[in-house]
């Protein structure tokens, strides 16, 4: 039987504004399921990967829909703890062209923020997998979920799992106590593969790409070459690096690549200009998803998994929704050039 790959975090109800209104025009929301490590399993299994997911629900209906919506997507959902008070919330204003999105979080004290390490047991949990990713959106959440995810990344390296963490800093949520820098810093020694996005890098470690200034839209490449390196003098246990490289030219309409390291060659991926953004939520996720996908899939080589990653985050930005719902084959024609976006009959 193929080997699991594992991932932790928290899922949350997201609401949504319709139709592009504003939060104080809307009268009704959309409602789904996703959160970040969640999206990650969900885009593995419908690529064919068997994939986990590990966290904690409250006993409720809510936390049932939780469940029976990863199940829809073939994740396994049979080692996720119950208990705690509530499902985190978080809302979601659409923005368009020259105007943002907006998160506003609604999820102290959930049921994952009130987690235990003991509450896991991460032997069993790992058992069957070889491979575990988290975000830095679970230690940021409380000292509770950070501990837990210390107790998480110490037993996967036990077990000789390769480890990856996307960088995912939420500077809205890091507020129990100490800086996201200062827990993230402990927790890379256990890191094989660490994701990031242009800005991870400068808020949480304090690197910057020089000359790079994201707001203005534009992202090079070959910038990320030095914060790369400076990473890897950081934390030297690292195997690679790969940084989502988002030019954005307004919420609508932006470019899309990335880069990866691997402590001798630079990879650089295609450039994507995708100029009707349906939902950009969960395309780093998806990015994360593809690179796990293809370093476990395509033998090690490193370029074909870069490009694999950025074709699968592209396609994200069309779909509605936290999650990447994107066949294998969608992925491998978009990469070999097809973009016509022409009905498949």
């Amino acid at each position: 039987m193929e080997k699991k790959v594992v991932t932790f975090g928290e899922i949350m109800m997201r609401l949504s504004t319709p139709g592009n209104q504003r939060f104080a025009q809307a009268r009704s929301f959309d409602s789904i399921y996703g959160g970040s490590e969640a999206n990650v399993a969900i885009s593995l299994s419908n690529l064919g990967v068997p994939a986990d997911y590990i966290t904690r629900l409250p006993s409720n209906e809510l936390g049932d829909a939780c469940i029976n919506y990863l199940r829809q997507f073939g994740v396994g959902t049979d080692k996720i703890a119950r208990g705690g008070d509530r499902l985190g919330i978080y809302f979601l204003e659409i923005g368009a062209a020259q105007r943002g999105n907006k998160v506003i979080y609604d999820r102290a004290y959930s049921s994952i923020a009130t987690i235990k390490p003991d509450m896991i047991d991460w032997d069993k949990v790992f058992a069957e997998a070889c491979w575990f990713h988290w975000t830095g959106i679970t230690p940021a959440l409380s000292k509770d979920a950070a501990d837990t995810c210390m107790a998480a990344v110490k037993a996967a390296k036990k077990r000789g799992l390769t480890v990856s963490c996307d960088l995912n800093y939420r500077g809205k949520l890091w507020k129990w106590g100490k800086q996201a820098g200062e827990v993230m810093s402990d927790m890379m020694q256990y890191v094989d593969l660490l994701v990031g996005n242009e800005e991870d890098a400068e808020k949480v470690f304090g690197v910057r790409a020089p000359g790079v200034d994201v707001s203005k839209g534009v992202v090079d490449a070959q910038s990320y070459s030095f914060v790369t390196k400076e990473l890897m003098k950081k934390f030297p246990n690292l195997k690679q690096i790969a940084f989502a490289l988002r030019g954005s030219i307004n919420a609508s309409h932006n470019t899309w690549s990335a880069v990866l390291y691997d402590g001798m060659t630079l990879y650089k991926a295609p450039v994507y200009d995708i100029t009707h953004i349906v939902d950009r939520i969960g395309a780093g996720d998806s990015f994360s998803a593809g690179l796990i996908y293809g370093m476990l899939k395509f033998e090690k080589s490193l370029q074909k998994s870069l490009d694999f990653g950025v074709a699968i985050s592209c396609l994200k930005h069309t779909i509605p929704g936290d999650s990447a719902i994107v066949k294998l084959d969608e992925v491998e024609e978009l990469m070999k050039g097809v973009m016509s976006g022409r009905i498949s009959r």
